[in-house]
């Protein structure tokens, strides 16, 4: 099979000749295969940046997928300040505090109010240059891979990111007035980015908020129903209703168990990520519970076993996952997140050589 084929045969809960594999990786992690593999590796400059970065790297190591997104608006590109640190279109400004580039300033940190809203411009989500890297990889890959529409922090982590966490937890447990009006501006944004990647020819759309942590959500259950689920929902029935074969991805890190049946309930199709050390996100017994109607994607451990385990590790760690999920298809073999840079070339490698092994199928349960 060619790997869009088996990717989409797999999404359609039915047996492809092996389980696909969707990887993403961290620019550290980009950096030293690409220098190792001699191909570029250089990240887009995107807010969803590791989800569409480093492509010929993944295929050449045997991605089934190709992710595309929006990248910046071409006239208003990331800045280096004079200090050193990183300003985008949003007006976030960005400092490296280890490998990563952290927001420190947040342009909604201030608001208390609806005018204060009013006096900031959002970004043009179909600004000039914005979707030009998604339709040449769309064009460039479409006929021989998956496309995978990357729009995550899709309404929650958008906002939160704009004002700072604490602060818009605060406000939306006070009602504050802004927050409705937040929330609704930032899923008009991303529904038009997503019918925009529609447009262009994704196969999937990956939407997601993060409500979990290692033990359970941060907000209620009933908090998210009231406040998040029909937001999503709208941008859902916008998508399907722009193409009703697409399919939905909801990426959720930690452990949100008491929603997952709101998600297939709203029309989610693939769940991701599918933390192993979060309480209740075990993926056999999720297999068991919803893999009628939902497609599993991630998985892998990348606190544990792709960091500090050996290749042995690793390959017992895909076969386990595969047995878990794998049969009737409906898994996608990924990280629980994009690789870090704990994590060694060498279990790298061995991710895809263990699903090679273990992943060809029928399945081999021994």
């Amino acid at each position: 099979m060619k790997p869009r084929e088996r990717f989409l045969t797999a999404i359609n809960h039915q047996e492809p000749d092996r389980v696909p594999v969707f990887i993403t990786l961290t620019p550290q992690v980009a950096e030293k295969l690409g220098k190792k593999m001699g191909l570029p590796y250089k990240p887009e400059d995107s807010w969803v940046s590791a989800r569409i970065s480093h492509t010929e790297i993944l295929l050449a190591l045997g991605n089934d997928a190709v992710g595309i997104g929006p990248c910046r608006d071409a006239r208003k590109p990331t800045i280096e300040l004079p200090d050193g640190r990183l300003q985008d279109e949003w007006g976030f400004i960005y400092q490296r505090v280890g490998f990563y580039d952290e927001i420190v300033e947040r342009p909604l940190s201030h608001i208390e109010t609806v005018a204060d809203l009013n006096d900031y411009t959002f970004p043009d989500p179909l600004a000039p240059g914005r979707f030009d890297l998604a339709e040449k990889m769309a064009a460039k890959y479409k006929d021989e891979y998956a496309i995978v529409g990357d729009v995550e922090t899709t309404v929650f982590e958008l906002a939160w990111n704009l004002v700072g966490l604490e602060k818009f937890l605060i406000d939306l447990k006070l009602e504050k007035d802004y927050i409705p009006v937040l929330l609704d501006k930032v899923e008009a944004f991303h529904t038009q980015i997503a019918l925009k990647l529609v447009e262009i020819g994704a196969d999937v759309i990956w939407m997601g908020d993060d409500f979990g942590t290692q033990r359970g959500m941060f907000i209620s259950p009933d908090l998210y129903r009231s406040v998040f689920k029909p937001r999503h929902k709208r941008f859902i029935q916008a998508i399907k209703a722009a193409n009703p074969d697409i399919k939905i991805a909801y990426h959720g890190c930690g452990s949100f168990v008491p929603i997952i049946e709101d998600l297939i309930e709203i029309g989610v199709d693939i769940l991701n990520s599918i933390q192993p050390r979060a309480a209740g996100m075990d993926l056999k017994i999720l297999k068991q519970k919803y893999g009628d109607v939902l497609c599993f994607f991630g998985g892998l451990d990348t606190q544990g076993t792709l960091p500090y385990g050996t290749p042995q590790d690793v390959e017992l760690e895909v076969k386990e996952k595969i047995h878990a999920a794998g049969q009737g298809g409906g898994y996608i073999l990924a990280g629980a997140h994009n690789i870090q840079p704990d994590t060694s070339l060498e279990n790298v490698y061995a991710i895809y050589d263990a699903v090679k092994k273990y992943g060809t199928y029928p399945l081999k349960f021994d």
